[in-house]
């Protein structure tokens, strides 16, 4: 058996730019007059979106995927803008870019809607030493990049885009109804065809996603909605999300049991679904904007590094 290396696997030179890093994170956010919190990594639930998968702890809880739901869960209690820089984990997310620990900046604006959070992304992502973002609509990147629009493809025709592009298999898992296939071939997308041309000169906003890929932000009005949110790229690596929140509970409770069943359909497990932050939306969750931002990958980034590992003090396999 071989012994694991005690070394880091950043050099000292990269350890003192991450402590920089953070502290010019906290240096901005304390210049807005952005509280810094510290809600727990350990819950009683877990996240239930079907692309990704918790860590539990036996019978303890599950490790957050990220502080979302306890920074929410303030947001209703009144605390006002609100930041947490944390180590996050997720189950299965080893690899170039993943790391099944890693740190995530995230921040929440009460009465902002994501134009103006995402302007403030912009400035910090420029305080911190990257360039100006690029800005493109999903519509135009999506048609641009695949061929089609997804406005009237059908399931059929993006797992058919997929597979000319060899980039995943013909086949697809099972169970899944014909929403559910056309979301899980739209996701696969823009994972796999999307996501790695963007931003290759500079960061580059994607916004006003697809309504079924809105995650927990709000889906505008008109004769055409669009998820009111962003995804940021940048060297083909995804950055950043952000969005105008979701703020209803009756919604948020729709869609995490839909979240629910395509876990099931997936034959993935599923946790115990979060109650609190649904009550708390019950009580009065402030209109708000918020983005969750890797730490690890923008410095990575900015280093010019091509992996994650050399911008963390213990990669998993020293860890």
């Amino acid at each position: 058996m071989t012994e694991p290396t005690w070394q880091p696997s950043a050099t000292p030179d990269t350890l003192r730019r991450r402590a920089r890093l953070l502290a010019d994170i906290r240096a901005f956010f304390a210049g807005r007059d952005v509280l810094e919190a510290d809600v727990p990594a350990l819950s009683a639930a877990a996240a239930q979106e079907p692309q990704l998968d918790s860590l539990a702890c036996g019978d303890v809880g599950w490790l957050h995927t990220s502080p979302e739901f306890g920074l929410k869960r303030l947001l209703a209690a009144g605390i006002g803008p609100v930041y947490q820089l944390s180590h996050v984990f997720r189950a299965g997310e080893t690899g170039r870019w993943h790391n099944p620990e890693f740190s995530m900046l995230e921040w929440y604006r009460p009465g902002w809607g994501y134009p103006a959070v995402l302007a403030e992304t912009e400035a910090l992502l420029v305080e911190l030493g990257a360039p100006p973002l690029a800005r493109v609509g999903f519509d135009e990147v999506f048609t641009r990049l695949t061929g089609l629009d997804w406005r009237r493809a059908g399931a059929d025709e993006l797992q058919q885009r997929a597979a000319r592009a060899g980039l995943v298999p013909e086949s697809e898992p099972a169970g899944l109804d014909d929403a559910r296939r056309f979301e899980f071939w739209l996701d696969a997308l823009v994972g796999l065809v999307l996501g790695p041309d963007l931003g290759q000169s500079a960061p580059c906003a994607v916004c006003d996603w697809p309504p079924s890929l809105a995650g927990l932000t709000q889906i505008g009005p008109g004769a055409q909605p669009v998820a009111e949110r962003f995804e940021i790229y940048w060297q083909g690596v995804e950055l950043a999300n952000g969005g105008t929140e979701l703020t209803d509970a009756a919604t948020l409770r729709e869609r995490f049991d839909r979240d629910a069943a395509t876990r099931r359909a997936l034959g993935k497990p599923c946790p115990p679904v979060d109650r609190a932050l649904p009550a708390a939306m019950d009580a009065g969750l402030p209109d708000c904007a918020g983005v969750a931002l890797g730490v690890d990958r923008l410095l990575a980034l900015l280093l010019g590094f091509d992996s994650l590992a050399p911008a963390l003090p213990f990669a998993a396999d020293r860890a």
